[in-house]
């Protein structure tokens, strides 16, 4: 009886180490490849518990995840003779175990190296402004680069590449943000001369409206004394009229109005006051030939070619009479 019971003992220890050698367990995410002394069957088993037997047979197992995959910074020379260093991430996953089991020897290194190679050739092929604007047409050159040595021999599939950070030296660094400062310095200048070209169409508009409506710019003269005004300042700034300089202009073309053509001068604030207060009486009254203090009538100018006559005879005033001879014979005669 004793016998009986440690036969039994032995048969279901050794069933439950065949067992035990025979039964796999299978992820969601994997995949198992079974070689059958060295031979790989066709079929792919699949997640769970599966059976294999438990001499002559190997079971590999094959994750389908997506893996990350980090690129080391690589040192390129762009197409524009520009030196910088890259890296880049990489994310791949298996498609085909059989093939990434069989056809490469450890496919996460190789995969490594296809991205080293393939970088430092598509940044060779690229100028240093793609690269820095435009690196979604980098990127998708760069994993239509990988994915022809990987995805058929293989059974791997690159599903995105990515560049992580250009490095350049500090001399280029310096260039392109003089060359930033000087575009935006350019764009300032030109939204300015923008600006100022607007403007002045604005005020042109407004200068021929005003001089439509001269009562316009009186109250505009008025609006400018009340935005002086109401600065508390303690001088007061009255704009000169235009029309006042323009008519001492037709006065006296050649200089300061009263002089002479040898006497010219440079018209400054005090010939210009002595100028204005000379000039108010015939602005405000130019018609008038009377003088107001002693009613008579003031003599008419002479003629420049006319020649007095001697033996004149005074008057009963205690002026004197002269006589004047004009070139045409006429007489016109003067006081004095």
């Amino acid at each position: 009886m004793g016998i009986l019971i440690i036969v039994v003992v032995i048969v279901v220890v050794v069933i439950l180490l065949g067992m035990g050698l025979s039964l796999r367990n299978v992820q969601q995410y994997q995949r198992g490849v079974v070689f059958r002394f060295g031979r790989l069957l066709p079929a792919i088993r699949g997640p769970g518990l599966r059976w294999i037997r438990p001499i002559g047979d190997r079971m590999s197992k094959v994750s389908i995840q997506t893996e990350v995959l980090g690129v080391p910074a690589q040192g390129a020379i762009t197409a524009d003779n520009v030196t910088l260093t890259v890296d880049a991430v990489v994310y791949f996953r298996v498609l085909d175990p059989v093939k990434a089991l069989v056809n490469v020897n450890s496919y996460p290194a190789a995969v490594s190296q296809i991205a080293q190679t393939s970088l430092r050739s598509v940044i060779g092929r690229a100028d240093l402004d793609t690269l820095l604007s435009d690196r979604d047409h980098v990127n998708a050159e760069l994993k239509t680069v990988m994915d022809a040595p990987t995805e058929e021999p293989w059974g791997l599939r690159i599903e995105r590449v990515e560049i992580k950070d250009i490095a350049l030296p500090e001399s280029m660094m310096r260039s392109m943000s003089k060359q930033a400062e000087a575009e935006r310095e350019r764009r300032a200048r030109v939204i300015a001369a923008d600006g100022e070209f607007q403007a002045s169409q604005r005020l042109t508009d407004a200068a021929k409206t005003m001089a439509d409506t001269p009562g316009a710019l009186q109250l505009r003269l008025l609006q400018t004394v009340v935005d002086v005004s109401a600065e508390k300042n303690s001088t007061l700034v009255m704009p000169f009229p235009v029309e006042m300089l323009r008519f001492f202009e037709r006065q006296n073309p050649e200089g300061v109005p009263g002089g002479t053509p040898t006497e010219r001068k440079t018209v400054t604030a005090a010939s210009a006051a002595e100028a204005i207060a000379r000039t108010l009486p015939e602005v405000f009254a130019p018609s008038a030939k009377g003088s107001a203090t002693t009613g008579r009538t003031e003599p008419t100018p002479p003629d420049a070619t006319a020649r007095p006559v001697t033996g004149a005879e005074p008057e009963p005033d205690g002026s004197e009479r002269v006589s004047w001879h004009a070139p045409d014979g006429g007489n016109p005669a003067g006081r004095r």
